[in-house]
């Protein structure tokens, strides 16, 4: 099966766990959902596979969340979903997909529950973090990744 990561080139962790992907042997399938968009099937089987809703895939930071009025708790799921339809940035990112499941990457580490091969040893994140990762675990030493 490919992978495909659903990416912003503008997000660090987006970068990261794009460079991560391939540190692992693999050249994903790279769909650049800010120029691309979302279709609401596509959405929903993404979430689904991901174990998310709508609400807990918002991206609030660096978005207009807020100011379309989606942080309030009132405010329903399938509200949520078209406010992404139409404005694609809402939408958390990077999202992957491979044959071993769908992960919503932040921290960029969660890829690594995903990949055919995880064993992509030392890894320098581009904020300086160091990321160990062995055959089928993580750690991570040094300062945490800051959002984008």
């Amino acid at each position: 099966m490919t992978i495909v990561i659903h990416h912003n080139p503008a997000c660090g962790t987006s970068r990261n766990v794009l460079e991560m992907i391939r540190a692992s042997g693999e050249e994903p399938v790279v769909i650049e959902y800010l120029k691309t968009g979302w279709t609401r099937p596509q959405l929903q089987a993404l979430f689904a596979g991901a174990g998310l809703t709508p609400r807990t895939a918002l991206r609030v930071a660096k978005s207009p969340a807020e100011e379309l009025g989606l942080t309030d708790p009132s405010v329903d799921d399938e509200t949520i979903l078209a406010a992404m339809l139409e404005h694609p940035v809402l939408v958390n990112r990077p999202i992957v997909v491979t044959e071993k499941g769908i992960r919503l990457c932040r921290p960029s580490e969660t890829v690594l529950e995903i990949l055919p091969n995880a064993a992509i040893g030392t890894f320098r994140k581009e904020d300086g973090e160091v990321v160990v990762a062995g055959s089928a675990s993580a750690t991570a030493a040094g300062a945490g990744e800051t959002a984008s």
